[in-house]
């Protein structure tokens, strides 16, 4: 296995002089050298060939133990230095001070095809920004990661990557509720991948401690490397770097809602600098449709990261990454309008989406009341969002109305006559304002089907295959794996995946909200 290593992170910033592996605060450093922990007896579980053949890895070559080694963090690759990043961050809206990666080991860089990659382990061991933690991770939690950052990619969100599932061969302690219970579980590692992970916590440690001179390195490194078309680092591409990572960070967050991926755990340091969905623990795709709803025990009460919320996150974390740049600018003016052009671009994108969702493309000005009348239906009643729009594509002029989208409500004899009359309102006016359009019922489908997909990574759906895994048979990952890259796709073998949430899954650990515990 020959990769094509390149160095430009490592030689191009501070590194930690302290070369102890001890839990401290770094000075002056954007990242710390640190070894992956040896594992007793480590198996790969799964591999992503795309994201291999990506790194110019063979199909052959990631089932030798060489690779095995590498992806477990047994084995260092020749002529190269893991290490930790250094990064602060606003968590739950409260600043956290020093972070980093706690529980991720970057290994290597590697340019394939003009692409250049970061490969890290998740789960391998302890690092300087462990604080109390072991840096270690657990199958269920790697599970999630793995399938879901693959899932994403998929579904044409801007993510992080996968490359392998590994188990570790080591028993790992954790408490799932955090109630004062822990119970050991198997050690695994996720082998993950993306152009950077930096995010938004890694300039503003420097910030906050007024160190300007790494400020700027790091952020001219980040242009020169990420946002080259931008010019040469000065104080105008400075302002036109935080606009586009204010564009992507939206972006992402518009194909997030579209989804019905709910996050869970947005504090700024889970926001990456280049727009990524980054950071895979408690998420959830919506069941019923509900702007309220959080994934995640830990927001149960508060509800900052719930579906609806997102886009209001997103911002506020963009103010702070604003403060965090403003050293370098010294000019508030240029950041606020970027910031206020961010509400204005939600309002526009979010109605564009919708519309999509709704296969209608010429304007109309009843199409904003008619998605707002929708949005409040689909609460009326618990109903599915995946099903709910994946079938509304099927509507045409022979069909009926509500039978097309029932199979979405998860209690149909429960609906009173007053909900079925706002439905049936509803879809005469849907009905009428599709005659406006010029394509046809099959071209219409066509699209609509391209940004409602008919599968998702459903809570229920990882758990299963947590359950299985647990005892050793790990099948399920290869079918949901398989069944994931093709989400927009009908797979009529697949069929029983296109169904509501199970009753046993309702309030069921892991398939209903989650914990952050890995």
């Amino acid at each position: 296995m020959k990769l094509n290593i390149k160095h430009t992170f490592t030689e191009s910033l501070p590194a930690d002089k302290n070369l102890e592996n001890s839990r401290r605060q770094v000075e002056n450093a954007v990242f710390s050298y640190v070894s992956p922990k040896k594992t007793s007896n480590p198996k790969v579980l799964h591999v992503s060939k795309e994201m291999a053949s990506e790194l110019g890895i063979t199909k052959e070559e990631t089932k030798t133990d060489f690779f095995k080694n590498i992806v477990t963090g047994n084995e260092i690759y020749p002529e190269t230095k893991p290490f930790a990043m250094c990064y602060a961050g606003h968590q739950f809206g409260n600043w956290a001070g020093q972070l980093g990666d706690g529980r991720a080991i970057n290994l290597f860089e590697v340019e394939h095809k003009n692409k250049n990659w970061k490969v890290q382990l998740k789960g391998a061991g302890e690092t300087p920004y462990s604080r109390t933690a072991d840096g270690l991770a657990v199958l269920r939690s790697s599970i999630r990661e793995y399938l879901c950052s693959e899932a994403m990619f998929y579904l044409g969100v801007s993510t992080t990557r996968a490359l392998s599932l590994s188990l570790s061969g080591d028993q790992v302690l954790r408490d799932v509720l955090y109630n004062g219970n822990p119970a050991y579980e198997k050690g695994a590692i996720v082998a993950r991948t993306a152009p950077s992970f930096l995010r938004f916590g890694n300039f503003e440690i420097f910030s906050s401690r007024n160190d300007v001179k790494n400020l700027k390195i790091l952020t001219d490194y980040t242009i020169i490397n990420h946002f080259s078309h931008l010019g040469n680092p000065s104080k105008e591409t400075y302002i036109s770097f935080f606009k586009e990572v204010s564009e992507r960070t939206l972006h992402m967050i518009i194909d997030w809602q579209r989804v019905g991926f709910v996050h869970g755990v947005m504090n700024t340091d889970n926001m990456s600098i280049l727009g990524l969905t980054i950071d895979f623990g408690p998420y959830g795709w919506l069941e019923g449709f509900d702007f309220g709803w959080t994934p995640n025990t830990t927001d149960r009460q508060n509800k900052r990261y719930r579906y609806g919320n997102q886009p209001n996150i997103g911002l506020w974390n963009l103010y702070q990454l604003a403060n965090a740049l403003y050293p370098l600018i010294e000019d508030a003016k240029p950041l606020e309008e970027i910031l206020n052009n961010y509400k204005v671009d939600f309002e526009k994108q979010s109605f564009t989406m919708m519309k999509s969702k709704l296969g209608l493309f010429s304007v109309d000005k009843n199409d904003i009341e008619l998605i707002q009348n929708l949005e409040d239906n689909l609460q009326l009643t618990e109903t599915d969002m995946t099903i709910f729009f994946r079938n509304l594509s099927n509507l045409d002029e022979d069909s009926s109305s509500l039978k097309i989208v029932e199979d979405a409500f998860y209690n149909l004899e429960d609906i009173s006559g007053e909900v079925k009359s706002r439905w049936n309102l509803w879809f005469q006016n849907y009905t009428e304002r599709l005659q406006k359009e010029t394509l046809s019922h099959a071209e219409r489908k066509e699209k609509m089907d391209g940004v409602n997909p008919k599968y998702v990574l459903r809570n229920y759906m990882a758990q299963l295959a947590i359950d299985k895994a647990d005892e050793g048979n790990y099948s399920l990952i290869e079918e949901l794996f398989q069944l994931l890259k093709n989400p927009y796709k009908e797979q009529p073998e697949s069929e029983k995946w296109f169904v509501k949430r199970p009753e046993w899954a309702r309030n069921k650990v892991g398939c209903s909200m989650l914990s952050c515990s890995s």
